[in-house]
C-alpha cells in the first residue's frame, strides 16, 4: 500500500491526514508489517508550483528519509519508492541514497522510478523537462550499474559518464528490483524493456489487460527474458458494511466478496495489487488494514 500522510494530493487524501505526522506513519507501517502487507510506498516531489498547490498540496515527504525512518520500525515489509523521479538527480547520488537504504533495511528496497510531470521542478533543478524520457532511459542503465555488485561501478553514456568512484555500502540484494511507473505508451515500453516490473498509474480494470498484453508482446519481440512483476492499483476499499459515505467507486463488503472482486486482477496477469482504504481516522485505517490482512488476504 501507499503510505498515507506522506503525500496529500486531493485525489486520494483523507481529511484526517492534514493534521497527522510521524507517529501516524509509524502506526500505519507497524500495522502493515504485522498484517502481512508486501510493501509500503512513498512518493517523490521536490517542490510543487503555486499553480498546482491547491490540487496536489505541498505535502510530499522525501521518500528516502521516510522509508529509512520506517525501516527501523519494521522487520519484514519491503520499501518502495512509488515513484522516484530519478531524472532530477545524478544517478550516482540516487544510487548512494537507495543503496544505503537497502543496506540499512537488510535488503528490503524496491526502487520504483518514473519520468515526472511537474515542469517547474525540472526547471528549478536545471534539468530539461522535454527530455525527461530520454534522461530516465539512461538513468535506468546507470542505476543498474551503480546498484550492482561492483564497488566501483562503471557507466558510459550520452548524459552520464562515471568509473573509478567507489561506493559503499553496497545493496544487500544482488539485484535491486527496478519497477517502472507510468501508463503512457512510452512508459509501458520502458517498463517492458528496462524494468523488473511495471507500476501503472491508475489504469482502470478494463484497460489493464491491453496494457499487460502490450508488455508481453514487447518483451517477446525484443527477446527480453527474466522475471517481471505486473502491478495494479485497486479501487478504494472498505472491509465490512460502511456506516458512512465511502464514495461510489469504493469496493465494500465482507472478506469473501472483496476477495472475489480482487482475484479478477490475478486473472488478468497482475502479480501485486496496491490497495488504499477509506478512513476517517488513523485508528479506522489501521483497523481496516488489520481486517484486510486477517480476513481478506487469506482468500487471495
Amino acid at each position: 500500500m501507499q503510505l498515507p500522510v506522506q503525500s496529500q494530493s486531493t485525489l486520494y487524501t483523507e481529511p484526517w491526514e492534514a493534521g497527522a505526522g510521524p507517529d501516524d506513519l509509524l502506526a500505519v507501517a507497524r500495522t502493515a508489517d504485522r498484517s502481512g502487507f508486501a510493501y509500503l510506498a512513498s512518493c517523490d516531489h521536490v517542490g510543487i508550483p503555486r499553480r498546482l498547490a491547491a490540487a496536489m498540496s505541498t505535502v510530499w515527504y522525501d521518500p528516502v528519509a521516510t522509508l529509512a525512518f520506517l525501516a527501523s520500525a519494521t522487520e519484514r515489509i519491503r520499501l518502495l519508492s512509488h515513484v522516484a523521479v530519478v531524472g532530477l538527480r545524478h544517478p550516482l547520488l540516487t544510487a548512494k541514497q537507495y543503496a544505503t537504504l537497502d543496506h540499512l533495511s537488510g535488503g528490503r528496497l524496491i526502487l520504483g522510478v518514473g519520468a515526472g510531470h511537474v515542469r517547474e521542478e525540472f526547471e528549478a533543478l536545471g534539468v530539461d523537462f522535454r527530455q525527461r524520457g530520454a534522461v530516465l532511459d539512461e538513468c535506468l542503465d546507470a542505476l543498474r550499474a551503480a546498484l550492482g555488485p561492483d564497488e566501483f561501478p562503471e557507466h558510459h553514456g550520452k548524459l552520464y559518464d562515471f568509473e573509478g568512484l567507489g561506493q559503499r555500502p553496497r545493496p544487500v540484494q544482488e539485484r535491486v528490483p527496478l519497477w517502472v511507473g507510468g501508463s503512457s505508451p512510452a512508459a509501458v515500453r520502458r517498463a517492458a524493456l528496462k524494468g523488473d516490473g511495471w507500476l501503472p498509474q491508475g489504469d482502470p480494470r478494463d484497460r489493464l489487460p491491453e496494457q499487460i498484453a502490450r508488455i508481453a508482446e514487447i518483451r517477446e519481440r525484443e527477446g527480453v527474458h527474466g522475471g517481471f512483476t505486473v502491478g495494479a492499483i485497486t479501487e478504494p476499499l472498505y472491509v465490512g458494511p460502511p456506516r458512512w459515505d465511502v464514495g461510489r467507486g469504493t469496493l465494500t463488503g465482507g472478506p469473501q466478496e472483496l476477495a472475489e472482486s480482487l482475484r479478477a486482477y490475478r486473472a488478468m496477469g497482475v502479480h501485486q495489487i496496491q490497495v488504499r482504504f477509506r478512513s476517517r481516522s488513523r485508528s479506522e485505517l489501521t483497523d481496516q488494514m488489520a481486517a484486510f490482512g486477517a480476513e481478506v488476504a487469506p482468500h487471495l
